[in-house]
């Protein structure tokens, strides 16, 4: 009887063991689920924004992984800056849309050719550098490449690493 008592036992921790086995492999996957990405911020990832129509010196704000993006057709008075993107033969400011002083949306005076920053005075030119108040550095460029006349946002083309190695981007 005593032989019988043992295999139970032993029948039963193994039991046991293979149901915490299971709860904890079960415990794994929720959790690395968990860490994964949300189904919406993997398709917030690239935005294409098609530039053909956008007339001068008149701002258009896009959305990218929930930042407003500034889209800016340079005029021809407007100065060339090595920040230009350039699409065919034209010129535009592409710059995350956020202050970086604090991160408040600064607002477009065409007739100035200026953003401002009502939050604390902040100004930045048409190319997105900081020209006046608090910012510490420009309006900062969001990773993009240029296909045809469509600029795709959340993507390193050769345009923006070349930015990005004269350090250019922020």
């Amino acid at each position: 009887m005593a032989d019988n008592t043992k295999g139970r036992r032993d029948f039963m921790g193994m039991a046991l063991g293979g149901f915490t086995a299971l709860g904890g492999i079960g415990a794994l996957y929720a959790m690395k689920r968990t860490w994964d990405p949300l189904p919406s911020v993997k398709a917030a990832g690239f935005t294409t924004i098609d530039v053909s129509a956008a007339q001068e010196n008149v701002l258009n704000v896009e959305k990218w992984r929930g930042k407003p993006i500034f889209v800016l057709k340079k005029s021809k008075d407007m100065k060339p800056d090595d920040r230009d993107v350039i699409v065919g033969s034209d010129r535009f400011l592409v710059a995350v849309g956020l202050c970086t002083h604090l991160g408040c949306i600064p607002a477009y005076a065409a007739d100035e050719h200026k953003f401002k920053c009502a939050c604390h005075g902040g100004e930045f030119d048409a190319s997105g550098h900081q020209i006046f108040g608090p910012p510490p550095s420009p309006l900062e460029i969001p990773p993009f490449k240029v296909e045809g006349t469509k600029v795709v946002l959340g993507e390193e083309g050769p345009e923006y690493k070349k930015m990005k190695e004269a350090g250019l981007t922020a």
